[in-house]
Formats: C-alpha cells, structure tokens, sequence
C-alpha cells in the first residue's frame, strides 16, 4: 500500500487516529477517576470532575488493616520495585551476560512478592493477585515450550500429516470454552486437583496451544532453512541449531505470541470460576464487586480494574519493541 502524501489525506487520517485513541483511553480514565473518588463523589448523579482525590478504595482493596508507617514502607517498596524495572529495562548495558541480569531481575521480583505480606496485613485480593500470576506466567512456560517445538516441527514438514495436525488444532480451536469445562472437571476430581492451580494451567494450554501453534508456525515458516543447515553442517545437531540458531531469530515472534498468550491466560474468566473454589485469578476476583448488592463495591470495582490493568500496560510497554517487530516479520501471515 502506498503511503498517503497528500496534507489533507494525513490530517484525516491523525485525527480517525486521534479519535480512536481518545475513544479507547477515556473508558479507562474515568475508572482510574472513580478508583480515587470517595463513594459519596463516585456516585453522583453529575459527573464530578472536581474532587478530593483518596486512596481508601486501594487500601481497602488490598489491606486488612493499615500499618503504622505506611509512607515508609510504600516509598521502600517502590523503590524496590522501580530498581528492579531498571534493571530489566537497561539490562543489555550492564557489562553481564544479560541472561543473568533478567535472572536476578525476576528473582529479585519473586522475593519482593514474597516479601510483601510478611510486611502489610494484606487482603484476599493480594491472593488472587498472586495467583493470576502463578497460572499465566505457567500458562505462558508451557504453550510457547510447547508451541516452539510443534511450529518449528509443522513448519519444517510438508507432509500430509501436518496439514491434519494443523486443521485439528484449528477445530479445537473453534470449540466453545464450555466444551473443556466437563471433561477438565472429571480429570481434576479424579486426580484431585480441583482448586488448583495446574488444574487451571493444563486447561488453559489446551485452549490456548492451537492460537500458539498455528502463530508460531507462521515465524517458523518465515526464517530460511538455510539458517540451521549451515548449523548442521559446521556440526550441530538439529535441537542445538534450534537453540542456538533459530530460537535468536525468532525471538521477536515468540515474544509476540507470548503476549498474546499473556492476555488469554490473564483475563480467563469462565474456565477459572469453575475449575477453582477457592484459589481464583484477578477477572473473577473483580466479579464480586460488580454484583451491586453493596454500594461502596462500585468505587472497589473500579479499584480492582485499575489495580488488574496496570501490571499488563507495563509488560506491554516493556516489550513494545518486540511486540511491533513480530508482528511486523509475519505474525498475523498464514
């Protein structure tokens, strides 16, 4: 497509943009405006823009009770927190292999985690906070481990036997979410698994490893095969070229459909509220404020929405880059 050289062309085409833009933030905005409103302000019958801003909707939504230097211990946790950003941001200018630095950058998350409710007397909705990322960060381990080697091996196949392996991930994919429910609900009472969180991550694989197959497979289909020959040839065995050869090339294309994934994993809702009890992710948590049966559950809602929303704009905008280079090598081809 040829680019649009004319002024009035563009100018039509910023201001859609510019639209667009406004019309899909503004939803989001206002929640973060009722998250920080008093119930009296958030329930107004007019609008008001004009208020005195609180945080007792997020303390209240994550606390039990309020400790007795809240300053300190807020300012230490994000300054622990933005360090570890840091470091993961600038990690490729740090004279360490950069495996390490992203090792200690997550280890130092996991500790932080863990080390929160040891300081505050936090809530439920800590929980479910950390159990939405048990289930999508190994919903996210397992589809692309799995989804690498079946793209790479699907790519590489022309036979007949992989065009049926890929139409039957396509039917599966097609299925309704109810159709997993029963036969995931068997197998986790049988094995004893209902309420957990392996239970919810096995489903979620099988849900979502079609869309991770048959997207990979389009990167896959992308890279010459030259490129691991070559490898081969110098000596390597077919598993170390595709360590070694392919997976750093398609590393922008496994980023992608990793945040894809994330966002299936992350907002699951139906398969999480019947497979678990007791143990639920951040969209079911959020589900018990939009009842309506107590007021103060409308400026909680809007709390919990904005507290579910903000750990996924940042991954988003930590691997932007990635995102727009996958996308831009063949993501949404085949």
């Amino acid at each position: 497509m040829d680019p649009v050289t004319n002024r009035p062309g563009r100018l039509l085409i910023h201001l859609a943009l510019i639209l667009f833009a406004v019309y899909s933030v503004v939803p989001f905005l206002w929640t973060a405006l009722q998250s920080i409103k008093k119930l009296r302000d958030a329930s107004s019958r007019t609008p008001k823009f004009l208020f005195t801003p609180t945080l007792e909707n997020y303390e209240e939504l994550w606390l039990r009770s309020t400790p007795d230097n809240p300053e300190s211990l807020a300012f230490f946790l994000l300054l622990a927190f933005l360090l570890l950003i840091c470091l993961l941001i600038f990690a490729q200018h740090i004279p360490l292999r950069r495996d390490l630095v992203y090792g200690a950058a997550i280890l130092g998350l996991v500790v932080l985690l863990w080390l929160i409710p040891q300081l505050l007397d936090t809530a439920s909705f800590y929980d479910y906070f950390i159990n939405t990322l048990i289930v999508t960060t190994g919903t996210i381990v397992v589809s692309i481990g799995i989804g690498c080697l079946a793209g790479y091996g699907l790519a590489r196949y022309a036979g007949m036997l992989g065009v049926i392996v890929l139409i039957a991930a396509l039917a599966f994919r097609a299925l309704p979410r109810l159709a997993y429910v029963l036969p995931y609900y068997w197998i986790g009472s049988a094995l004893n698994l209902i309420d957990s969180h392996i239970l919810v991550i096995i489903t979620l694989v099988a849900v979502n490893q079609p869309f991770t197959i048959w997207m990979l497979r389009s990167f896959f289909m992308e890279i010459p095969k030259d490129l691991e020959e070559s490898a081969m040839v110098d000596g390597a065995g077919r598993l170390v070229a595709f360590l070694r050869v392919i997976i750093p090339v398609m590393w922008p294309g496994i980023v992608a459909t990793a945040l894809f994934t994330l966002l299936l994993a992350y907002n699951e809702f139906l398969l999480v509220r019947i497979l678990t009890q007791t143990n639920w992710t951040l969209p079911v948590a959020i589900s018990r404020f939009t009842g309506g049966e107590d007021p103060r559950h409308l400026t909680l809602a809007a709390a919990a929405s904005v507290s579910a929303t903000i750990p996924i704009v940042i991954v988003i905008l930590f691997f932007q880059k990635q995102l727009v280079k996958g996308l831009a090598a063949g993501a949404v081809k085949g």
